[in-house]
């Protein structure tokens, strides 16, 4: 019976692997949001949300995670932009240390502009746990649309994300932790 159980579940596991694999969003093509937020980490994240600002996709951008010794013209020289577009434009969320302080930083950040839509910039195989946390720390004061920069993680990566958002889903399901 018990091996039975073990059997079912581990069949579950593989196919629900399987359907996130096949679901990793990929960049979006519209729509314009009020705020684009990107988290550190992989590359190409910030590369993404500076090419969707300067594209007029939005009209401020955060990118949460930074260390706190960099500066915006530190990256504005790194990412070869005008510090004038961070000057105006980006700002530096300092206090985020993992996905789900990501988004507590980020929903204070929304809030305090008043932003009803955003975009959630960062890599690929991260947007389904990082939107989660978002949604669920913003509590439905604004939408998120989002935007999975393409990536080549090692399978390990994959199943390791894979297992974090199954746990903090089931984690939130049934109201252990906020």
């Amino acid at each position: 019976m018990i091996a039975r159980v073990l059997g079912v579940l581990a069949l579950l596991w593989m196919l629900g692997f399987a359907v996130f694999l096949a679901t990793m969003p990929v960049p979006l093509a519209g729509p314009r949001t009020d705020a684009i937020v990107v988290l550190t980490g992989s590359a190409g994240r910030i590369d993404r949300g500076l090419a969707l600002l300067q594209g007029h996709m939005a009209k401020r951008m955060l990118i949460s995670g930074v260390a706190p010794e960099v500066r915006p013209a530190e990256l504005a020289h790194e990412y070869r932009v005008s510090p004038a577009l961070f000057a105006c434009c980006v700002d530096l969320g300092h206090e985020a240390v993992d996905t789900r302080s990501n988004a507590d930083e980020t929903a204070d950040w929304v809030r305090t502009h008043g932003y009803k839509t955003v975009r959630l910039v960062t890599s690929d195989w991260h947007l389904a746990r990082a939107r989660l946390e978002l949604v669920n720390a913003l509590d439905g004061d604004a939408t998120v649309f989002g935007d999975g920069v393409p990536s080549s993680p090692r399978y390990a990566v994959l199943i390791g994300e894979y297992n974090k958002l199954i746990l903090r889903k089931a984690a939130l399901l049934i109201g252990a932790v906020t």
